[in-house]
């Protein structure tokens, strides 16, 4: 399996969503915001890895066809 990095930007969600990549900022800042809700400390413009793929695709499997 190849490694990935541990944080998803913008550009690979804007790619993967098909959409702009003002709309992928939009949506990791929303992510971010319920991270933050949850009391974990985020950085802007990044999203874990992990949480992005179970909030989009219920996990690395769905999304890549593949166990982590």
């Amino acid at each position: 399996m190849a490694r990935r990095e541990t944080m998803v930007y913008a550009d690979e969600v804007a790619a993967t969503l098909g959409v702009a990549k003002e709309t992928a900022y939009k949506i990791i800042k929303g992510l971010n915001d319920n991270l933050r809700e949850k009391g974990y400390v985020t950085v802007s413009g990044r999203l874990p890895r992990r949480y992005w793929e179970e909030k989009f695709y219920g996990g690395a499997e769905a999304l890549y066809g593949e166990e982590e």
